[in-house]
């Protein structure tokens, strides 16, 4: 079900013509007066004739700008393509984010191309991870249910990195980039996967094929398990579907672990709204409900690739949400794995449902944090838009994710737990409802998920974030830099980010 075909990044340089590619990439500028052609291995003739040529050509140096010309002969390449990086920092070089989405972006404009040379400002070996990871995730599509390939270009296969950079030290991150990019690739294809195709069961199949060969344990509850442990959150969303609902543990345990961390994601393979039925327009986009459980998913096994010294578990909370007579109605109670009660007043807000059984359950493991990653709100895209996450919570994780989200390109934005906001979750007939305050109802969201954060050993709250990925998980847009439509694998760049700097800041 989940195919993911692994890029091959190298690094070359000098003499392009020992190392051909069917295309060679340099870089354009938005400069102050102008288009401006960066530094490339042109000789100095040929880059003063195309810098001179730029805007008669119409080029701008926008970011995700790319253009085509004839290649010349002292690159050994078919193309030379022009691709814009946008505007540089006032010291005239570039973000690892600029040079990441460039990168990305020309790599994903070449489909049908085999081989592709970057030759973009990479003075540092941060730079060359950035160009890396960029070009790893432009080298993507999803045509798993085409009955034919014809027409489709197929992913840039191969992509050089023109670098001074020695190859040698270069190569942890080439093998990084890879890594983050199987990870990525793998929560995308899960995310595009038709409803018919991935249900609670089949995604609990597809999180053991992903994790072959990797040491990590994979425990999956049926809903017979579910039932007789007490899991009356996920099996409340999930008793209107004819396919039953799943909880799977992914956990990674290297020997000489230095933290523990437990992440919990939704996994609502389809929401209809269940009674509370939602719209039909853009019903479809709701295959997607699932992102946050494919995210965990993939960034423990990112992290056991990598092999990072960190116990990390993935919960995935996995039901499908749909009408019929054994649906759960609103005014019901259902109660949650731990013992807490709660009514359901709206069946379209399941997914802090489910989300309240894998926290308590990795609560009851005392990590040193948890995170949880879903696509919980729609007031998440009112308040940040479609590109940007919201994290809520425990300000220690909530700080530490913002800065491993900077570091590694993603937008991410600390919301606020105003108190006055739980009070709106009161029942009459249980220990609170799952819905309260319609304005700020992401955090009033994140408000309810915190009320099943357990204690750790110290008899405190479990150190712990909830983020809303509703708008960036999904692109109904235009592709963009690295990022394509549909699925987008947002958020676990940022998880694996987040554990490499739990280490170092134990270390």
């Amino acid at each position: 079900m989940v195919k993911t075909t692994d890029i091959i990044l190298g690094v070359i340089a000098k003499d392009l013509k020992k190392s051909p590619s069917d295309a060679l990439v340099v870089g354009v500028a938005q400069g102050a007066d102008g288009p401006v052609l960066l530094p490339n291995p042109l000789s100095a003739k040929a880059a003063e004739s195309i810098a001179g040529s730029l805007k008669v050509l119409g080029i701008t140096g926008a970011a995700d700008q790319v253009h085509r010309l004839p290649g010349l002969p002292e690159t050994g390449s078919e193309l030379l393509v022009l691709a814009g990086l946008g505007k540089p920092q006032a010291d005239g070089s570039f973000t690892g984010e600029a040079l990441r989405r460039a990168a990305g972006s020309a790599v994903r404009q070449l489909a049908g191309l085999a081989s592709v040379t970057l030759a973009f400002p990479t003075t540092a070996l941060a730079d060359v991870a950035a160009v890396a990871e960029g070009a790893a995730l432009g080298a993507y599509s999803y045509t798993e249910h085409r009955s034919s390939k014809d027409g489709l270009k197929a992913p840039v296969a191969k992509v050089s990195i023109f670098t001074a950079v020695d190859a040698k030290e270069a190569q942890p991150a080439l093998d990084r980039a890879i890594v983050l990019a199987r990870a990525v690739n793998a929560t995308r294809t899960l995310v595009n996967q038709p409803p018919s195709h991935l249900f609670p069961e089949s995604f609990a199949e597809a999180a053991k094929e992903l994790s072959k060969g990797l040491p990590v344990k994979v425990t999956v509850w049926d809903e017979k398990r579910l039932e007789k442990e007490g899991f009356g959150g996920i099996l409340g969303v999930g008793k209107g579907s004819a396919r039953q609902p799943r909880l799977v543990k992914v956990e990674y345990a290297p020997a000489k672990a230095a933290r523990k961390i437990a992440l919990v994601g939704k996994g609502i393979t389809f929401d209809t709204g269940g009674i509370s039925i939602k719209p039909a327009l853009g019903m479809g986009d709701m295959k997607s409900d699932m992102a946050g459980a494919a995210v965990v998913l993939n960034a423990v096994l990112a992290i056991a690739s990598l092999g990072l010294p960190i116990k990390a578990t993935a919960w995935l909370c996995i039901a499908e949400n749909m009408p019929s007579g054994a649906a759960q109605r609103p005014a019901d109670v259902l109660t949650v794995y731990g013992g807490k009660t709660v009514e359901v007043l709206n069946t379209d807000a399941e997914g802090r449902l489910v989300m309240a059984d894998g926290i308590v359950a990795a609560s009851e493991e005392k990590p040193d944090a948890i995170i949880d990653v879903a696509t919980l709100t729609g007031a998440q895209l009112i308040a940040l838009g479609l590109r940007t996450a919201g994290v809520m919570g425990t300000d220690s994780v909530t700080s530490a994710l913002k800065s491993a989200a900077d570091r590694a390109g993603e937008l991410v934005w600390p919301m606020p737990l105003p108190e006055e906001l739980r009070p709106s979750l009161d029942s009459q007939v249980a220990d609170l409802a799952n819905i309260g305050e319609r304005n700020g109802g992401m955090m009033t969201a994140a408000a309810f998920l915190r009320e099943f954060v357990g204690k750790n050993g110290n008899g405190e709250q479990i150190p712990w974030a909830h983020v809303d990925i509703a708008g960036p998980s999904f692109n109904n847009g235009s592709p963009y830099g690295y990022t394509p439509k549909q699925g987008t694998g947002c958020t676990v760049r940022t998880l694996v980010a987040y554990a490499e700097d739990l280490l170092t800041a134990s270390a």
